[in-house]
């Protein structure tokens, strides 16, 4: 069975999450830090992922703006899934991410989760929360 992938873009660091086999559970994977300038190594390494893991399907989070205008943010995260996609095929569903490392970072402090820990998972916790909105909706709407 196939695997759903959703990633938590950012210009630092990128949240990978995936869903188990049946679409059912998402889980975070790992967090790719990058330099925000040459997106190479970030686009190399989820490649690595989409082949190793057999995704299917990629989940782009975008980070709209309340008033419905496109940020430099949103921006780059199009020209990221346009370069991902050249590389692996697969068009990004994009999503909004609006409040998902706000929430993650919320959950993260409520279980105790600080510190260096803190920086490895915040990103794959709101990958998560993208993919699992993601799934929740695609299996309602099934």
């Amino acid at each position: 069975m196939s695997r759903v992938m959703a990633i938590d873009f950012g210009t630092r660091r990128i949240g990978i999450a995936l869903s188990d086999p049946m679409g059912i559970m998402a889980q975070g994977l790992e967090t790719i830090n990058w330099n925000g300038q040459d997106s190479a190594y970030a686009i190399d390494r989820i490649a690595e992922i989409v082949s190793e893991k057999e995704v299917t399907v990629i989940v782009l989070g975008r980070p709209s703006r309340t008033d419905g205008t496109i940020s430099e943010s949103e921006e780059k995260a199009y020209v990221f899934g346009a370069k991902l996609e050249a590389k692996v095929g697969i068009k990004p569903v994009y999503r909004d991410e609006r409040f998902t490392t706000v929430i993650a970072s919320q959950y993260l402090r409520q279980t105790g989760v600080n510190g260096k820990n803190y920086k490895k998972v915040v990103d794959q916790v709101a990958a998560e929360i993208i993919l699992q909105e993601y799934l929740d909706m695609h299996r309602s709407n099934s």
